[in-house]
């Protein structure tokens, strides 16, 4: 039986920020919003055994990608990688060797994501592994989860076309985009970014688009398979 994850009060500068930071109003029109797109590299997708190893943030603000204040860390596992997750990302154990612990190294990814509207592509791996980490941090992911998987199926559904590709760079080519670096976090995370601007401006081609309507992808998608 899986134990229950137990919450402390945040203590450190970057936790009480982001539990203080205000998050931004579902009404708000998406273009206004300010986001943090996040993109995690795992040892496995095991929740209860394997961890991450590195991450990548990239802010968006006023409909724009902003390059220049994108985040990469990477943190130290406590057990070896396999070889299979090495053959994933390229990340072996020896290149985390002097990488800092991760109650320390996930640190300035709080401070990125403080205030912001999360963005991910697959939103239950972010949602698992970064809940148990803040959790870590006496913390709770705060606010809706943009998730650029289940808005590329609504796009496609909104205008009868086939099921868009669930794979990050799939999507990204049927969109006409570049692919940044496959499975290295900020190579993930621009993507990422790139993709979710690409669909929210395709999607608000139909109705207006606010953060409340795109995190409620999942709901809208409901209605046209009924």
């Amino acid at each position: 039986m899986r134990r229950p994850t137990l919450f402390r009060t945040p203590t450190s500068p970057a936790a009480k920020l982001y539990a203080r930071a205000p998050v931004e109003a579902g009404k708000t029109p998406w273009r206004k919003a300010h986001y943090c797109v996040v993109d995690l590299e795992l040892s496995g997708l095991d929740q209860r055994n394997d961890e991450i190893i590195s991450f990548a943030a990239v802010p968006i603000d006023a409909g724009r990608v902003v390059a220049g204040s994108a985040l990469y860390g990477l943190c130290r596992p406590t057990r070896p990688l396999t070889e299979q997750s090495v053959l994933i990302h390229g990340i072996r154990t020896v290149d985390l060797a002097d990488a800092p612990p991760f109650d320390e190294a996930i640190r300035p990814l709080i401070t990125a994501m403080a205030g912001r509207v999360l963005v991910v592509h697959v939103a239950w791996v972010e949602r698992s592994f970064l809940g148990r980490a803040f959790a870590s941090q006496g913390l709770h992911l705060r606010g809706p989860i943009l998730d650029t998987c289940e808005l590329g199926k609504l796009l496609a559904l909104t205008r009868h076309q086939p099921p868009a590709p669930r794979a990050l760079d799939e999507l990204a080519r049927s969109l006409y985009l570049p692919v940044h670096r496959p499975h290295h976090a900020l190579g993930d995370a621009l993507t990422t970014a790139q993709v979710f601007l690409a669909l929210a401006t395709h999607l608000e081609e139909f109705i207006p688009e606010t953060v409340q309507s795109l995190a409620r992808a999942n709901q809208r998608l409901s209605s046209y398979r009924v």
